[in-house]
């Protein structure tokens, strides 16, 4: 182990590895034990080499960016994280033509802010997502009727050997929380974003209504990873779990949301173990009452 921690020092600075950290100061759940490595690259050159050093020895790793949509267990994580938030995090604006550039561990409150502060809409929808853009990107993420796909222009990935390419929209593959990025096991390094010219009070008043619907339906007030599970075809998570009377149904400190079914949340310090359970009964649950399988949108490492 002193060997490989004095390697990644070696690529990235002592201060760019980080031992034994524990994933409850990394997550939004605020749960977890520890990872045996956070790494924190400065470049994707840096990025690259970590990635074929800890192939070369095999060693597991998980990109991350804010943590918004994982559940770490609480033996924690016997491998890296690497961790792209604050140190991927430009963000580039070319107005005349309503481009917005931005890297991946970009926060996606950060790049609102940023294309509302130049007049641009098309953003809106994404301002209040507690996530990176290279998250977002990898599944499509989406709200109030807006969706990643339908501002991309193109997307610089990095493969798992290290090499860098770029994606049109259309080699994105986007579809429902999926992209190419999950079928081919990349990571999104940046992403190019295509808006339009727009008035600033209508986008601010836009901004302000989606963060109050958010606020009103969303327990925003518990650590979690946003919404537990995926929508299922011809269903809501959220309603289907209300209607199998599992709001605010209860393991140890974790808790569905009786704000929001779909919700699960870490209501009063929960351990992993009591968010994974909470998922399993209501899972068997709805598929007991309903037939239908629900399927976690959130990461479980």
């Amino acid at each position: 182990m002193q060997e490989i921690y004095l390697k990644l020092c070696q690529i990235l600075g002592e201060d760019g590895v980080l031992r034994d950290e524990c994933m409850k100061n990394h997550t939004t759940f605020k749960v977890g034990g520890n990872a045996k490595f956070v790494l924190l690259p400065k470049t994707a050159k840096a990025l690259s080499e970590t990635i074929k050093y800890l192939n070369v020895i095999q060693y597991p790793y998980y990109i991350m960016g804010n943590g918004s949509n994982v559940l770490v267990k609480d033996s924690g994580y016997n491998g890296a994280i690497i961790k792209l938030k604050d140190n991927f995090a430009k963000i580039d604006v070319d107005v005349d033509n309503c481009y917005l550039k931005a890297e991946a561990g970009a926060l996606l409150s950060k790049i609102a802010k940023c294309a509302y502060d130049e007049s641009m809409t098309g953003f809106e929808f994404a301002a209040g997502i507690p996530g990176t853009l290279g998250g977002a990107v990898t599944m499509n993420a989406g709200a109030y009727g807006g969706e990643m796909q339908d501002i991309i222009m193109e997307v610089t990935v990095m493969d798992r050997a290290g090499n860098i390419d770029v994606k049109t929209k259309e080699e994105m593959k986007f579809a429902y929380r999926h992209s190419i990025v999950m079928d081919e096991d990349l990571i999104v390094l940046s992403a190019i974003m295509e808006l339009k010219a727009g008035n600033k009070e209508d986008i601010k008043e836009m901004m302000d209504d989606l963060a109050f619907r958010r606020r009103d339906k969303q327990p925003l007030e518990y650590p979690s990873a946003g919404s537990t599970f995926k929508r299922p075809e011809g269903y809501f998570a959220g309603k289907l779990i209300m209607d199998a009377g599992l709001r605010g149904y209860r393991v140890g400190g974790a808790m569905v949301s009786e704000k929001h079914c779909g919700f699960v949340v870490n209501a009063d310090n929960a351990t992993a173990e009591d968010v994974l359970q909470v998922i399993s009964d209501v899972k068997a649950k709805v598929f007991e009452q309903f037939g239908v399988v629900l399927e976690e949108e959130v990461k479980i490492l």
